[in-house]
């Protein structure tokens, strides 16, 4: 259900700005998005897990909170960003 620390690496490597860097918008949103993708697939077969679908709930806002961002900031990334995760059909 977590993320394992090599996909966090993996992630983290190919969203970062710069070398070291692992607090960007965009390594964020990357790390936020594996995630609640994993979360989505636990709901599949715990329907009932409520104390688990408010911390799912919570991620995506914080989420989105991150993509207005980086879209206030510069729609070129957030773009960039989307095409990237998958995130919007």
């Amino acid at each position: 259900m977590s993320i394992t620390p090599a996909r966090k690496a993996e992630l983290i490597k190919k969203f970062a700005q710069s070398e070291g860097d692992t607090g960007s918008p965009e390594v964020q949103v990357a790390i936020l998005t594996e995630r609640i993708t994993n979360l989505t697939e636990h709901f599949q077969t715990n329907k009932k897990d409520n104390h688990s679908r408010r911390g799912l709930l919570t991620m995506v806002a914080t989420r989105r909170k991150l993509l207005d961002y980086v879209k206030r900031k510069d729609e070129g990334r957030y773009q960039a960003l989307i095409k990237e995760l998958g995130i919007r059909r």
